[in-house]
């Protein structure tokens, strides 16, 4: 059988020098701040913090629905987690079942995460694998231990079957989540506003308002994404004392549902059943720190 050509974006091996690799990051700073129309990333990160110690404490996560975009706004910028019902559910993709991903789509380019990927998460030489989603689809199945996981992906075969709220003025594209029972995206926190829709299975999302970043022993990957050693599905208070404090809340978003994340909040992602999910995040000011000026 013939393969599609591959069209994932090459892997690059670092190769920079200490200086070359502090310019370059200097660089995708100011390009990141000018794509959200800030000053500056590090401003708008002391910003959310500094705002999320205002919020009220979350005991759960609620549930909405019928939400306009004003309506959808309005919420987001109280700066806390929701779930949404009724728009995931509409899409085709949603009607579909998981057979349809080794019937046609079995050609499709993936890139795999592979071994100890959650260890390794925000190293930028984590193990990853080429291959086809048919190819994927046998190695789920027959690892042992942390199955393989497609994350990440720009899978656009998939994202005509979605059709995305116009919430926000500007998002980037659609991102695809693949993997078994047992896929993890470890504790971390993205500066940009999220929303998550699960199309397939069902993911438990435990989740801490960004101020808690100093009890989470986070450490910069990015100027727009930190993680977390901290693992709250198995604390270890030992290694991470401080951890203690974190107002950490669970979630289980169920196929159909749609979760909304705002900036800065960190979040770890189980899937406890075989998943397909897709999440895209906003380019723009943080919805937190928008006011009515958005």
């Amino acid at each position: 059988m013939l393969r599609k050509q591959n069209n994932l974006p090459p892997r690059v091996l670092a190769t920079e020098t200490p200086e070359q690799a502090a310019a370059n990051k200097l660089a995708r700073e100011q390009r990141d701040a000018q794509v959200r129309g800030v000053s500056s990333i590090h401003a708008m990160r002391e910003a959310i913090k500094q705002a999320s110690r205002a919020l009220p404490p979350l005991p759960h996560v609620p549930r909405v629905r019928g939400l306009t975009a004003a309506t959808f706004r309005a919420r987001a910028m109280q700066g806390q987690p929701f779930l949404i019902d009724g728009v995931v559910s509409r899409w085709p993709l949603s009607a579909q079942t998981p057979a349809l991903l080794r019937q046609r789509y079995g050609h499709m380019a993936v890139r795999a995460r592979v071994g100890d990927y959650i260890n390794t998460a925000f190293a930028p030489d984590r193990a990853m694998q080429d291959m086809t989603m048919a190819e994927y689809l046998d190695l789920a199945e027959r690892t042992e231990g942390l199955p393989p996981y497609l994350g990440n992906l720009e899978l656009r075969e998939l994202n005509s079957q979605c059709h995305w709220p116009t919430w926000f003025d500007k998002m980037g594209p659609a991102r695809f989540w693949v993997g078994p029972a047992g896929t993890v995206t470890p504790l971390h926190c993205d500066y940009d506003d999220n929303i998550f829709a699960q199309i397939w299975g069902s993911k438990r999302i435990f989740l801490a308002p960004p101020h808690h970043d100093e009890f989470l022993y986070t450490k910069e990957a990015s100027a727009m994404l930190f993680g977390s050693p901290f693992d709250p599905e198995a604390p270890d208070y030992q290694r991470f004392p401080l951890a203690r404090q974190a107002a950490l809340i669970e979630v289980v978003v169920q196929p159909g549902q749609m979760l909304y994340v705002p900036a800065g909040w960190y979040h770890q992602v189980r899937a406890l059943t075989f998943s397909l999910s897709s999440n895209r995040w906003a380019r723009g000011v943080p919805l937190l720190l928008c006011g009515s000026d958005c």
